[in-house]
């Protein structure tokens, strides 16, 4: 689970921004690409979303500086029906060919009633909540995933299936939606300390996240058109080794569209009367405590690490960037 850093340091979130944007310029982005990513990394940070916050620009940067994603890619839309969408990245970033494209599945599905968008041809996406996020202001059920390359081998345990396996859900409301965003595989990845633990203890629960991982990889990865084995490669640029999958529909298929959000802002709140897991001080639904984040580090600052901000001062000076990012005690 994310956490606030301990020994935080507060930044303002609009100074944040702009700096992570230097960054992403310096390094060779398009000028508007950079801003684009460095408000959605933000925005993450201003979620709590730590894991896909800034500090995920010291990657990103280095893959475009030493060319193995494209910085100004042209984002196509190459194939389209009235309810589908297939989006290429240029090799570029994931977050552009999902970020528009999801714009415009929302055009479709607000038209058609459902829509699907695959996006192909590119890196890394980011948190899935970001896109499950935006139907949300067009009143549209979403579910998100994303694939990359795996090059699995023989000797790989079980877990290897399942990848990096994210996932969100997203379901209007009249007052907060329900959010999910998740990887399947949270502490089951390599090097964690309690996996087999868990395994042996659960194995139900553990083969259910490994199922989910394959949906992941299958619709998110192989259906964009992503080879299973490295090579040959699916695409040019070195790093695009990524697709993803967004499905988005209305909710007036199936009932009035008022009465379910309605019923769902019930639920929510009912959720948040029942007892607590333990260790827990109160229950939340799936969405509060991002929400519960982003009100409280609007207004007193985002909590960030010394050692991130440290990581990007690093970078800002590794890219010739006279600018530091300073911080104020947390």
């Amino acid at each position: 689970m994310n956490q606030p850093p301990a020994n935080a340091r507060r930044v303002h979130h609009e100074r944040l921004e702009a700096f992570v944007a230097s960054i992403g310029s310096a390094a060779g982005m398009a000028r508007e690409r950079a801003r684009l990513l460095a408000e959605l990394l933000t925005r993450n940070e201003l979620r709590g979303v730590v894991s896909h916050g800034t500090i995920q620009i010291a990657t990103y940067a280095r893959l475009v500086r030493d060319g193995a994603l494209n910085g100004s890619p042209d984002v196509t839309v190459v194939r389209e029906t009235p309810t589908s969408l297939l989006v290429d990245g240029d090799g570029g970033l994931g977050y552009f060919p999902a970020w528009e494209g999801t714009h415009l599945l929302c055009e479709k599905a607000l038209r058609s009633g459902i829509a699907v968008l695959a996006t192909r041809n590119h890196g890394h996406f980011g948190a899935a909540g970001i896109y499950a996020r935006v139907p949300l202001d067009h009143d549209l059920l979403t579910f998100v995933t994303s694939g990359h390359q795996l090059g699995l081998n023989a000797a790989d345990p079980i877990y290897a299936a399942a990848g990096g396996s994210p996932m969100a859900f997203s379901v209007p409301s009249n007052t907060r939606p329900i959010v999910v965003d998740f990887g399947c595989m949270h502490d089951l990845y390599a090097g964690s300390p309690h996996r087999d633990t868990v395994a042996e203890l659960t194995p139900g629960l553990v083969l259910r996240s490994i199922g989910m991982g394959e949906i992941c990889q299958t619709w998110g990865g192989l259906l964009s058109g992503l080879n299973l084995d490295p090579e040959p490669p699916a695409w040019t640029w070195e790093g695009a080794n990524q697709g993803a999958l967004v499905v988005s529909f209305r909710i007036d298929l199936f009932t009035d569209a008022e009465r379910f959000r309605g019923e769902v802002s019930r639920y929510v709140d009912r959720i948040r009367r029942l007892s607590p897991l333990p260790g827990l001080a109160e229950s939340f639904a799936a969405g509060d405590v991002e929400a519960h984040n982003e009100t409280a580090y609007l207004r007193d600052g985002i909590p960030l690490a010394a050692d991130t901000i440290g990581t990007l001062n690093s970078l800002a000076s590794e890219l010739g960037i006279d600018d530091r990012l300073e911080a104020s005690a947390g």
